[in-house]
């Protein structure tokens, strides 16, 4: 797996949003990935130190479309945190609501 193929997407939510402040910053990533390559992802892909990797998996949410009814699929999220001095400019300045 390459970098770009690890880290999918930052997750923008209230919560990742508040965790800003104590410099960490939440991605969902490849199912697959362990700690170590996502990890190594972050810091090759935006430059940064990291100091501290956790990983969570998202339940699947139950929906429904008239009769048929299904689930969303389960997902990993990774909350990475930054260096003291590292930041990732992508979640700045953006703004909820």
């Amino acid at each position: 797996m390459t970098a770009r193929e690890i880290v999918i997407r930052p997750v923008v939510s209230e919560k990742s949003y508040a965790l800003l402040a104590a410099n960490k910053y939440t991605f969902r990533v490849h199912n697959e990935a362990n700690k170590t390559q996502i990890r190594q992802a972050i810091e090759e892909v935006f430059g940064v130190r990291v100091q501290d990797v956790r990983t969570a998996w998202v339940k699947s949410k139950p929906k429904r479309r008239g009769w048929s009814s299904g689930k969303t699929r389960r997902w990993k999220k990774a909350i990475v945190q930054l260096h003291p001095e590292d930041t990732i400019e992508l979640f700045e300045g953006q703004d909820i609501g």
